[in-house]
């Protein structure tokens, strides 16, 4: 099990926000702003040698801050050049930008759905434009009826996919890797969905990262036992980093690769 960072960038700055506060309207409720810049974080996740984080923009493309978030990120592959991943806004005519410009994977979402349904054209098209070795399904979920399913743009529309084994089977033919939040718990930092974390730990066929609702040691303990020890994590609002109290440094110490 490894620790994956993260650097979450909204409006142009790294930010720590509950995910499920998320939307359309300026109206995201903000754990905490940071005053450096995501090349800082970078390059501090390269000197503890933590390969493989993820860097979201949440701004939509549409919005006027979405330019200030990509240079946010393009400051972040500066620092760290083939050392993290990036996603928000990615489809198959960006991806190849993002990979240029030195992110190891890009990572999607909304773009593989259309209509709340896997959309097999887009797939194909991510897959020919950079490869399955640079792609990250994002397959971050919320609980309906008893069931987690898929959700996208920004975790506020729910799809008609239920995370499963099936489904996991199904789109690892597309991916190299698996990111999944919690979106229910996503920034709260009040325990992790335990379901979320044994089902990937049991079903999924490549590697995938766990992120939503860490908030203390017992916590990450807990996904490395329900987990088998194949679910990697990010912690992001409970790090002192962020404003949190858990220690960055003990951390990635322990779980670095």
């Amino acid at each position: 099990m490894r620790f994956r960072p993260c650097i979450d960038i909204h409006h142009g700055a790294v930010k720590q926000i509950v995910g499920g506060t998320l939307s359309d309207r300026d109206g995201a409720v903000e754990n905490f702003v940071s005053d450096r810049d995501a090349g800082y974080f970078a390059q501090l996740y390269k000197e503890h040698g933590l390969r493989g984080g993820h860097i979201i923009l949440l701004d939509p493309k549409t919005s006027e801050h979405y330019a200030a978030d990509l240079s946010q990120a393009y400051a972040a592959f500066d620092a760290y050049p083939g050392g993290m991943q990036a996603g928000g806004g990615v489809d198959a005519d960006s991806a190849a930008g993002f990979i240029g410009k030195g992110a190891s994977h890009i990572i999607v979402t909304s773009y593989v759905f259309k209509d709340g349904m896997i959309s097999r054209e887009n797939l194909e098209k991510l897959v020919n434009a950079v490869g399955r070795e640079h792609i990250v399904l994002d397959l971050s979920c919320r609980k309906r009826d008893g069931r987690y399913y898929i959700v996208t743009d920004r975790w506020q529309k729910f799809t008609d996919t239920v995370l499963d084994e099936a489904a996991l089977d199904d789109l690892a033919g597309y991916a190299d890797e698996f990111l999944v939040h919690a979106a229910d718990v996503e920034g709260r930092a009040m325990g992790i969905e335990t379901d979320v974390v044994r089902l990937l730990g049991k079903y999924s066929p490549v590697p995938c990262t766990y992120a939503g609702g860490i908030g203390s040691y017992d916590d990450i303990m807990l996904i490395e036992r329900e987990g088998g020890g194949r679910v990697d994590f990010t912690v992001g609002s409970a790090l002192d980093i962020f404003g949190g109290r858990l220690r960055f440094e003990e951390i990635a110490e322990r779980y670095h690769e």
